[in-house]
């Protein structure tokens, strides 16, 4: 929640080339009052140049030069919009297979995807691989917005007609049926996006803000367990905290809060809560999301890279991970190489001992390979150089996602999943 008391929705979209994706997220700002008057006035502008009746709202998002001359998305754009219930950030992933690793890490920390489909197409290879992303990265709930309905005379039968290809793709994933909705949309004409539309009066369900505004974050997370990875160790310098000794991180998963037994990690020593500080307030409680100083009742061996959890919730620890990586770095990845895996705040040494298989993003299987090439996905196993203290990524996303980082270069190669 914000001072205002609105709540944090993020979103990931994705579409083919000329879905309307820029166009749709172009209409939502603008009919929530988001867009400056001098951004309206340039969308005006270049909608008449180009010899449009019609706002072109692409112009909105497509913020590269060479988005604005191709027509499409390239880069990741962090969008922000509000309404008086909700504050929303939308990430616009580009589709294009070419840009897959923009697609999973910009859609990495989003709740909501929404999937856009024209309706002149119906479900096509990119359609595949943007659920499959969307399926790999544990996004809490899909909407599938079944775009430019105008161009198909708002026929029901095209919709359901793609609402049920689409159906036999979730059959095939972790999703259940109710964490997808299809709303059919007209993004260029405004229908069914803030207000509902006359010419779909068989569509009963909620416009595409409206349903967006019905969900609820705590809802879209997965169930998971208090995890503190500590950041830094806080030892005043002054006599009136002469003896303080605190451990600041972000907390993630589940909440903390005082007298809570806890475990550290690797020490396995255990402790009590004494006390949890936010800024200059002592609080009873910290809630996931919240970067926090803790305080223990005993004295005990922590220092950064440690992570504080519950005692009886203790994560994995090992020197072996099995993982999904895709491949970030136009260097290819091999059995054999070495890296450095940073894991939260933790550094350690890692080799991929094995390249399992290559996964195909359509959902059709795997196949054998000796590398992993820009953009693809794979299945893995890493040995370390010590042991992380980790979670499937099913079961906690901030304890189960790494990278890997080239030790010479220090670029980032890979983005990792643990299974």
């Amino acid at each position: 929640m914000d001072i205002q008391g609105r709540k944090l929705i993020k979103i990931a979209t994705a579409g083919s080339v000329d879905d309307g994706k820029s166009t749709l997220i172009g209409r939502l700002l603008y009919e929530t009052n988001s867009l400056t008057t001098d951004k309206i006035e340039a969308i005006e502008r270049n909608s008449r140049q180009r010899g449009y009746d019609y706002l072109d709202f692409s112009l909105a998002t497509d913020g590269l030069v060479a988005e604005r001359e191709q027509g499409i998305t390239i880069d990741v754009a962090h969008i922000y919009f509000n309404t008086n219930k909700t504050n929303f950030i939308v990430a616009d992933t580009p589709g294009h297979v070419e840009y897959t690793r923009n697609m999973v890490t910009g859609a990495s920390t989003s709740q909501v995807a929404i999937i856009l489909i024209d309706a002149r197409k119906g479900v096509i290879e990119q359609t595949y691989r943007h659920f499959f992303i969307s399926n790999l990265l544990r996004i809490g709930h899909v909407v599938v917005a079944i775009n430019k309905m105008d161009l198909v005379d708002y026929n029901e039968d095209v919709f359901l007609k793609i609402k049920a290809d689409f159906d036999a793709l979730v059959a095939k994933s972790n999703f259940s049926e109710d964490q997808i909705t299809f709303i059919p949309v007209s993004a260029l004409k405004g229908e069914n996006i803030t207000r509902k539309s006359d010419h779909m009066p068989w569509y009963v369900g909620n416009t595409l803000l409206d349903h967006l505004e019905v969900l609820e974050p705590q809802d879209l997370q997965e169930s998971a367990v208090a995890r503190f990875p500590v950041q830094y160790v806080i030892r005043p310098k002054t006599e009136a905290y002469h003896d303080f000794r605190g451990f600041s991180g972000k907390l993630y998963g589940n909440s903390l809060q005082v007298g809570d037994q806890v475990t550290v990690l690797p020490s396995g020593n255990v402790s009590t809560i004494k006390g949890i500080h936010f800024f200059d307030q002592e609080i009873d409680a910290a809630a996931p999301g919240a970067s926090v100083v803790i305080t223990l009742e005993d004295e005990v061996d922590c220092s950064r890279g440690d992570m504080i959890v519950k005692v009886g919730e203790e994560p994995s620890s090992e020197k072996s991970i099995s993982a999904t990586l895709c491949q970030v770095n136009s260097k290819n990845l091999r059995v054999g190489q070495k890296y450095i895996l940073q894991h939260g705040v933790n550094r350690v040494l890692a080799k991929v001992e094995q390249i399992e298989s290559k996964i195909h993003a359509d959902f059709s299987g795997t196949e054998e390979t000796e590398q992993l090439k820009l953009n693809d996905i794979g299945k893995v196993q890493l040995r370390l150089s010590k042991p992380v203290h980790f979670d499937s990524y099913q079961t906690n996303k901030s304890n189960g996602a790494f990278i890997l980082i080239d030790e010479g270069s220090f670029d980032t190669v890979s983005v990792g999943f643990i299974e």
